[in-house]
């Protein structure tokens, strides 16, 4: 396996060069003509309206995830109490995951994910109605948020599996990758505008009625998604027996998950609040996340383009070699500037990561028809082991936090869960090396 990887890696030097050429040529209106033009794999209109719903969703979470942190640190210096708030979102994201399989395959999956706007915009109504009272009800509340990604979520990767294929996955992704980037780009900016610019705490309870308006909208725009064919009987311990069995691919493919979910966990919510912590203003928050998410406009697509499926083993590495190299400033101090350099190397190099290894676990899922009438349960699988990466990565943060670690110990903490995608990198290298032929679609 070594000589063959290692016989590999030139080859896969010659088609990233040449999907660059093609990438340039185009860019420059073709008048180079650098390597051999790619097909492009096209998206139907399900996957436009799919990733219409999908930017609505993300658009509503952008306008006040990144500030929901900071205002229950405002309310409550306390950053373990915000920690415990993202456990509770996770563990009960991943319980309403195993719950809600039974209805995405055996009923009407469009339900759930209208369910899941739904309890986001629930989230933010009560966010706005507790007020200051909102710390009482720190895990309640994080609960409630992770049900409703749970329910969205399941639902979304099930159709997204179903309306795409292996020609067009990583092209897909790359678009939701760019809406994301779009969101958070636009979002926060507006929204710590808004909170500047209006007295504590109606700037905040105007973005959180932003954020309802936006998941209702949503949820009209879901009744435009064909109604998916209903599946036979759900296996509740399906994930089980798959990580159980000997030989078989899902025990590295959930640890991988599970590695990817701990630097997630804590990453999720740490920055923004350190950005604020540094800064004490909620504009350069706002423009923390516009400059770092304006570079994710250029690079998500650039990548989705650019990642042929030779190409996803040593484009994936550089990439998480490269987030891993983004934290290493914060040893020096952790200011703005040094937050600012890791939020622009994440918006450059996050999709060479994110986007392969979201694409070969789907890949595997549609191996052959068998595994394909599994999809929901290989989803709620591979996001329950997601969650538990999460769980995991924050309890180690809530631990280490306690103690009230020292700077250099503190970026330390971040250096280790911010490498745990290397671990997802090495479990998932065999089907990053040999893209998983995968003919089959969901219906």
């Amino acid at each position: 396996m070594k000589d063959q990887t290692k016989e590999r890696f030139p080859h896969n030097l010659r088609a990233a060069f040449h999907s660059v050429a093609n990438q340039m040529r185009r860019g420059f209106g073709g008048r180079f003509n650098w390597g051999k033009r790619q097909p492009k794999a096209e998206l139907d209109a399900q996957s436009r309206l799919l990733l219409f719903v999908q930017g609505l969703y993300l658009l509503g979470n952008a306008f006040s995830d990144t500030f929901v942190g900071v205002y229950l640190w405002k309310l409550n210096n306390d950053l373990l109490m915000i920690a415990w708030f993202f456990v509770a979102q996770y563990v009960a994201m991943a319980l309403t995951l195993w719950i809600a399989g039974k209805q995405v395959k055996e009923g009407n999956k469009m339900n759930a994910l209208r369910l899941g706007v739904g309890v986001a915009a629930l989230f933010y109504l009560l966010v706005l109605l507790l007020g200051a009272r909102a710390v009482t009800y720190i895990l309640p509340l994080g609960a409630l948020q992770g049900a409703a990604d749970g329910l969205f979520w399941l639902a979304n990767n099930v159709v997204y599996f179903e309306v795409t294929d292996r020609e067009n996955r990583d092209r897909f992704n790359g678009f939701a990758g760019l809406l994301t980037s779009f969101s958070y780009m636009i979002a926060p900016w507006i929204a710590g505008y808004l909170i500047t610019r209006i007295s504590d705490p109606l700037g905040y309870h105007l973005i959180f009625s932003l954020s309802l308006g936006v998941f209702l909208v949503g949820v009209v725009a879901s009744f435009f998604l064909k109604k998916r064919q209903a599946q036979d009987s759900y296996g509740w311990l399906f994930g089980v027996r798959q990580i159980a069995e000997r030989g078989g691919p899902w025990g590295r493919i959930s640890a991988a998950m599970a590695a990817q979910g701990v630097r997630e966990g804590v990453f999720s919510f740490a920055i923004g609040l350190l950005v604020y912590i540094a800064t004490r203003n909620e504009m350069q928050l706002g423009n923390y996340s516009l400059i770092t998410s304006a570079i994710g406009i250029i690079s998500y697509p650039l990548a989705g383009r650019l990642f042929e499926r030779r190409n996803r083993l040593w484009g994936s590495l550089v990439g998480i070699v490269a987030i891993i190299l983004a934290i290493f400033p914060f040893y020096w101090e952790i200011s703005y500037a040094t937050l600012l350099v890791f939020g622009i190397m994440i918006g450059v190099f996050f999709p060479l990561y994110t986007i392969p290894l979201t694409s070969v676990v789907f890949d595997v899922i549609g191996r052959d028809e068998e595994s394909a009438s599994r999809r929901v349960e290989y989803i709620v699988l591979r996001e329950m082991a997601l969650n538990a990466g999460r769980v995991f990565g924050t309890l180690v943060f809530i631990g280490v936090l306690a103690q009230e670690p020292s700077h250099p110990l503190f970026t330390t903490l971040l250096v280790l869960l911010g490498s745990a995608p290397l671990a997802a990198w090495v479990l998932l290298r065999k089907w990053l090396a040999d893209p998983v032929d995968t003919p089959v679609q969901g219906p």
